[in-house]
Order: structure tokens, then C-alpha cells, then sequence
């Protein structure tokens, strides 16, 4: 199966540009796309939590998957390369259009698949690290760490806190959690979130999202 997958970070943007760059490639070479995957969704949201999740569970071994450019992937560069990592583990081929990259069954990819690998767990020691010392300084130096006496809650800071009465009388004029979420603003799992935060999780139960 060869997908193509192209993403925008707003409603203000379009996915037309990278869908006909990809379509001419395509073209130009012959290939076959099976399936288009677009979405609109910042890269800084979590992989899991966007269309690439689901696509990224799709992915089998000798796929194509081609790309308008790496950052689509990912705002990140530990994102992008534990990505490509795991598809270069399940033998998923990835082609991207800008920097002409391509990660397929080759000694050259499988070199690259180790760097991404170790460099990712590079990066997560790294940053692990300087969480524990910045937490170690400010412990010397007196400061307070938690929440401070009379901070607000994780209930009260979270974007649905103010809209409490309006989700619920929308959830049972049953409307789906999905429209909800729109309604408001926000992403569908920020919605979840404040559902089960706010102790009202069995309204989770069989719906739609």
C-alpha cells in the first residue's frame, strides 16, 4: 500500500499545495496512492492524538508512506526521529518530497534508523537531566516546588472549567463528545480529559466521539 499524508497547523491553511506536489511526484514516477491522509493539527500535539496516530498503526512492512517534507511529521526532531525509527523497524518505506529523504530496506536506512534511535534516547536523557537539575537548583536556592498555598486547581485551570453547565446540558441533549469539543474549541481528548478530572467520567460511557 503507498499512503500519502499531508498536514496544515490552522483552518487558515490548506493542504492543497502539498497534495499537488505529491500527486506530480507520483505521477512523474509512476506510483500509485491508495489512500490521501490530511488533517489540521498543530505539530506540537502529541503523534497519538493526531490522524498520523492512526496512520502509524496502519503502516505495515514494504508500505510507502511519501511526504511533503519531515517537519509534517512532527514539530520536534525527537518526534520526527522516533517516527521514522519505528518504521524503519517495521520495514515501513518513507519518502519526503523537500529534502528528497528516502528510508527504505538498504544498509544506508538501516544506518539511519540507528542514528534516529540513538539519538532520540540522546535526547531523552538529556532532557530528563536537566529537568533534575533545574529541580535540584531550585531546591538550594529555597524555592517552593508544587503548587503553591491558594493556586488554582488542575480542574480550575483546564479550558472547559468555565463551560461545566453548557457540556452537560449539551451531553444530554446527546450530542456527541466530538461536537462538543468543537463547540468549545478544543480537541476531543482535552474534552475527555476534563470529563474524568471533573468526576463525571461515566458520561464517557458509550458515546460517540
Amino acid at each position: 500500500m503507498t499512503y500519502a499524508y499531508t498536514r496544515v497547523s490552522s483552518d487558515k491553511q490548506t493542504t492543497e499545495n502539498q497534495r499537488f506536489e505529491i500527486e506530480t511526484y507520483a505521477k512523474k514516477n509512476d506510483i500509485r496512492i491508495d489512500e490521501f491522509w490530511e488533517e489540521t493539527m498543530s505539530g506540537k500535539v502529541a503523534i497519538d492524538h493526531r490522524i498520523l496516530g492512526k496512520l502509524r498503526k496502519k503502516l505495515k512492512k514494504d508500505d510507502l508512506l511519501i511526504v511533503p517534507e519531515l517537519s509534517r511529521l512532527g514539530r520536534s526532531l525527537l518526534n520526527v526521529m522516533a517516527f521514522l525509527n519505528e518504521c524503519a523497524e517495521k520495514g515501513v518505506r518513507i519518502y519526503s518530497l523537500k529534502e528528497k529523504f528516502e528510508l527504505g530496506d538498504n544498509i544506508q536506512s538501516k544506518v539511519i534508523a540507528f542514528a534516529f534511535s540513538l539519538s532520540a534516547e540522546i535526547e531523552r536523557q538529556l532532557i530528563s537531566q536537566r529537568t533534575k537539575e533545574a529541580l535540584a537548583r531550585l531546591k538550594v536556592e529555597g524555592k517552593i516546588l508544587g503548587r503553591p498555598t491558594g493556586a488554582k486547581t488542575r480542574l480550575e485551570l483546564h479550558p472547559c472549567f468555565h463551560a461545566r453547565e453548557r457540556i452537560l446540558e449539551w451531553d444530554l441533549k446527546g450530542e456527541s463528545h466530538a461536537k462538543i469539543a468543537k463547540r468549545l474549541g478544543v480537541h476531543r481528548d482535552t474534552l475527555r480529559r476534563w470529563f474524568i478530572i471533573s468526576g463525571n467520567e461515566k458520561l464517557l460511557k458509550g458515546r460517540s466521539y
